[in-house]
């Protein structure tokens, strides 16, 4: 890899967790900053953005490093830049990037994400031929189809290193209720016995006892990082493990009273309280739902070898670097949003990868709970064996995307743009389904009147600085709909057009007045069905006014308290977006403002 570098080459490195892909990345940056070149790292989740940015702060010093996330901007001139990939894409997009080195992509195999990973393909795709590439991922199995796509669009080398053997081997077992920690073919052999049932008076197969995660603990080697899909699951499985030990570390309780009385007064959330209640036994529970502080608070614990169990969601396994001795699941299925279905070879070793201690470990263990219920051998043999699931590209054109192509190249240099996607390189006629799609928004947008006569008109330049709901932002804030909003009904607004509902949420209390009512009247044309969702959270909005107090705001809803910073975090996102659109000095002061009344009360929480 530092051969390559120092070629100037791109890289992309497919090697297991542990085995130092960080050093290539750590070595880039060094020798961006003797020689005075600027980098830019990306992570998939802000999360991570925020963890690498505190790692190289310790690293280079304040005035290297710079921070850009949705709802944050700090140092943005700095030599090396940390951002979510969709901020690099949105700078590629508008041919922002100037004299760039190199920009490293952390877990690239974000790119098979069917939601966002387009914006890993168009990073790509829209970096100026000058800019080298850093991939790093835990498994590519196809890296040489994906090497030779940048090669071909950005007439480059781009260097391949493979590794596919860990430093700490792993050793996959399974929990079966009845038969404890053994093999796969051993589950299969007692499934498949005719008398099993009769044996055990079972008179139905989803009479067998489901296998408990109580049982599973008291057999593993700690630490054990428990992977559950669901953050109620994780709550509710390490307070039921907690009851199970009465002995405490005093140190643990000081150090977890210390940091919640810590500015802001942690101790009120519920979450807090559980935590501080568990946390001296050396169990805890992680999750997105959780106060970004109350997460640090147990990676701080999990990183100092403190907790010896962890339930935490998958969100646990991107980027955040915390081995263990001992990874479990709850099961290998997960609810999609619609049904349950399985999860992928990729998701299983992206979690199992966080088995085995490098210089401590001679083998981690990895031990998937298994269902007889929903057993199926061949499913779990192929899905825990081997990440066979290759980088498959997910290229989708965004609005944005095609009113910047409009806006900067001819029809011919659009064509060849349109070609150099890797939707096209893996299929040569996905082309034609590509054409067909930018042909038909072009026609869309001509009706609208975003383009004229092949030139963007007032309404389309102010959406191509947009890129997300470019559109609906447009018909409100690129026109004079605007004009008769005050701070309230701006974020009232935007939230109603981001808001979307987790199973089980509800916003108490009724809010809706003639305010309301007027803003449902001027939006429904804009908003569509959208429109309901300003009387849905006209109570929560309003209490932000109301209170300015984010543990009052909470009481306004049942909502997770890491949910409603995020739901706050993209309104500040769509804000900082428009305001880099929008011209009329009035609009700027009343997004301005909003922004900061948004990021006060985040602020003392996050």
């Amino acid at each position: 890899s530092i051969n390559s570098i120092n070629k100037h080459h791109s890289i992309i490195v497919s090697a297991p967790t542990g085995s130092g892909k960080t050093l290539v990345a750590d070595y880039v940056i060094d020798k961006a900053i003797n020689d005075g070149k600027k980098v830019i790292y990306t992570a998939p989740i802000k999360a991570l953005s925020n963890q690498k940015y505190k790692d190289f702060l310790k690293q280079y010093g304040c005035e290297k490093v710079g921070l850009l996330t949705g709802d944050e901007v700090i140092n943005p001139d700095a030599d090396v830049l940390v951002m979510t990939t969709e901020i690099y894409r949105n700078w590629a997009i508008t041919n922002s990037i100037k004299d760039l080195y190199y920009v490293i992509f952390d877990e690239i195999h974000y790119i098979n994400d069917i939601e966002r990973g387009s914006v890993w393909e168009e990073s790509i795709i829209f970096s100026p031929n000058s800019v080298r590439f850093i991939c790093l991922s835990a498994t590519i199995p196809n890296v040489d189809e994906f090497a030779s796509w940048i090669e071909k669009i950005k007439d480059h080398k781009v260097d391949r290193v493979k590794h596919d053997n860990r430093i700490v081997p792993l050793e996959v077992s399974f929990y079966d209720e009845e038969l404890g920690i053994t093999t796969l073919e051993k589950i299969r052999e007692y499934a498949n016995i005719p008398s099993y049932y009769k044996l055990y008076n079972l008179k139905e197969k989803n009479k067998i006892p489901f296998p408990n995660h109580l049982h599973l603990a008291e057999l593993v080697k700690c630490p054990c990082l428990f992977f559950c899909f669901s953050r109620k699951v994780c709550e509710k499985n390490a307070l039921e493990l907690s009851k199970k030990f009465k002995k405490t570390d005093p140190e643990i309780q000081k150090f977890v009273s210390k940091k919640l009385r810590d500015g802001y007064d942690l101790s009120k959330f519920k979450s807090a309280r559980l935590l501080r209640e568990i946390l001296p036994k050396g169990i805890a529970f992680h999750h997105a739902g959780l106060l970004p502080k109350l997460k640090e608070i147990v990676e701080e614990l999990f990183a100092q070898g403190k907790i010896k169990y962890l339930y935490a969601t998958e969100t646990f396994a991107v980027g955040i670097n915390m081995p263990a001795k001992t990874v479990c699941f709850e099961g290998l299925r997960k609810f999609n949003g619609v049904t349950f279905s399985s999860i992928t070879s990729k998701e299983f070793f992206q979690m199992a990868g966080r088995a085995g201690r490098r210089g401590i470990d001679k083998k981690g263990y990895v031990i998937p709970m298994i269902n007889r219920k929903e057993f199926s051998y061949s499913n779990i043999k192929n899905l825990t064996s081997k990440d066979t699931e290759p980088l498959k590209s997910k290229f989708k054109l965004s609005i944005s995307a095609v009113l910047n192509l409009i806006n900067q190249h001819s029809q011919k240099e659009i064509d060849i743009i349109l070609e150099n996607s890797f939707y096209t390189f893996q299929k040569k006629e996905n082309f034609e389904v590509i054409k067909r799609r930018f042909h038909n928004l072009i026609k869309k947008l001509n009706k609208i009147g975003y383009i004229e006569n092949n030139k963007l008109t007032d309404k389309g330049y102010f959406a191509s600085k947009l890129f997300v709901d470019e559109i609906v932002l447009t018909e409100i804030f690129g026109t004079e709909l605007w004009r008769n909003m005050d701070q309230y009904m701006i974020i009232l607004a935007i939230s109603s057009l981001i808001y979307e509902p987790r199973r089980g949420s509800k916003i108490f209390g009724k809010r809706f007045t003639s305010t309301e009512k007027g803003l449902i009247h001027n939006l429904k044309p804009i908003l569509e069905s959208k429109v309901e969702n300003i009387k849905i959270l006209a109570p929560l909005i309003f209490s932000i006014f109301e209170k300015q107090d984010f543990f009052e705001v909470c009481k306004a809803s049942n909502f997770d308290e890491g949910d409603l910073i995020r739901l706050i975090s993209q309104i500040m996102d769509r804000m900082n977006q428009l305001f880099n659109s929008v011209e009329d000095k009035t609009l700027k002061e009343r997004l301005e403002s909003s922004h900061d009344m948004l990021r006060m009360l985040i602020e003392e929480v996050s």
